[in-house]
């Protein structure tokens, strides 16, 4: 079986080395420090992206009447591992690109459309998704913030959680309960952020200045035009964008090349002779590659036309897994890396290995999908 790629994939890796080898700052493995949720990187991605938009590379797989260039999913996957590996100068707006926009694109009003999918084609709006909740967290279907319909309006009350970007975000990708339990009675709302009776507080952590939040809604008025498609049927359109996002973030890529600067190291200083820790950097770079095939099979599926599917899931364990492995190596023989501000990589790479298992759904969440929808486990063992 040949994994290798085409002539054409070559040059666009090329493309896109070159454009970030010419536009990176030298300072850039400090400023990445900061996580892509800080104002720092923030406002790095605000001049960043647009540079890549003018390029093509910022949409590039998007359909040409939005801005894109009709690019094939490998090309816009080799775009996200050059991303990543280089420590994701697009910030929070990798979250636009790879799956918000597209969603939009795909269930959206024209409305909708013509008012963010300019902005997001543009490099030039903030995005969070109001996701997670105090009491159900990964669980979507459990969620309680409700959105009452009022004549033309809607009345959203309630408070979301672990919400990235949300303190400088532009625009919220909400999910509120209209009516009804379980996963029939929830709808997607696309708020701004600057509507009245909305607040966000950050939640202090290891994982990056301004990466996480709590955002309450008290009585907020939306439009009924802030709702992406109808009542009750959110589920199919969660599930399609978290398809995207679950596997669009090649984070194994970031993982691969900070594994490869800490053996370099430990060659330098005449350790990595020790077959122990050759063992554990091979069991982490065994990881970094069984994510990134399951990674590509889903891509496969999505370049052939093929429905979302639990491999989507598994991918996504797969990755978490390499980033913990890649980290646990780290702490393990070389701990010194993580204090002070001397290896910048190493520390992003760790507080960012800390989100992966939370981020994007919990891992306990991929696990039992996994279970159900991969293995056809049943949802409870019976005596």
């Amino acid at each position: 079986m040949d994994f290798g790629w085409t002539p054409q994939d070559e040059a666009f890796r090329t493309r896109v080395r070159e454009f970030l080898a010419r536009e990176l700052p030298p300072d850039w493995e400090a400023l990445s420090r900061h996580g892509p949720g800080s104002p720092e990187q923030t406002a790095f991605s605000l001049e960043f992206c647009p540079k890549l938009a003018a390029a093509g590379l910022l949409i590039p797989h998007w359909p040409a009447e939005h801005g894109g260039n009709n690019s094939t999913p490998w090309e816009h996957f080799i775009l996200g591992e050059e991303m990543w590996a280089a420590g994701e100068p697009r910030g929070p707006q990798y979250m636009n690109v790879n799956w918000i926009g597209t969603t939009l694109m795909r269930f959206g009003s024209a409305e909708q459309k013509a008012t963010y999918l300019p902005e997001i084609a543009a490099g030039r709006g903030i995005w969070c998704q109001g996701f997670s909740e105090p009491s159900s967290g990964s669980d979507l279907a459990s969620l309680r913030t409700s959105a009452a319909a009022e004549g033309d309006t809607y009345r959203i009350n309630g408070s979301k959680v672990w919400t990235s970007y949300a303190g400088l975000a532009d625009h919220c990708f909400l999910l509120a309960r209209t009516g009804g339990s379980g996963k029939a009675g929830i709808a997607i709302f696309l708020v701004p952020m600057a509507t009245p009776g909305i607040t966000v507080r950050p939640i202090p952590s290891l994982i990056g200045a301004g990466d996480i939040h709590e955002v309450f809604f008290d009585n907020v008025l939306v439009p009924r035009s802030a709702r992406l498609g109808e009542e009750g049927q959110a589920w199919p359109i969660i599930t399609y964008s978290l398809s995207n996002e679950r596997v669009g973030i090649a984070r194994y890529a970031f993982s691969l090349r900070v594994l490869d600067g800490m053996v370099a190291r430990l060659r330098h200083e005449g350790r990595f002779d020790d077959p122990v820790i050759r063992y554990r950097a091979g069991q982490a770079r065994a990881a970094c590659e069984a994510a990134r095939l399951l990674v590509y099979r889903v891509v496969d599926q999505r370049a052939r036309g093929l429905p979302p599917s639990a491999d989507a899931n598994l991918a996504r364990v797969s990755v978490i897994a390499a980033d913990h492995a890649v980290a646990d190596f780290a702490l393990d023989f070389l701990p010194d890396t993580f204090t002070g501000d001397a290896f910048p990589l190493h520390l992003s790479h760790h507080e960012r290995a800390i989100a992966s298992g939370i981020a994007s759904g919990a891992a306990e969440i991929q696990l039992n999908l996994v279970a159900q929808e991969y293995l056809r486990l049943p949802r409870e063992a019976r005596a």
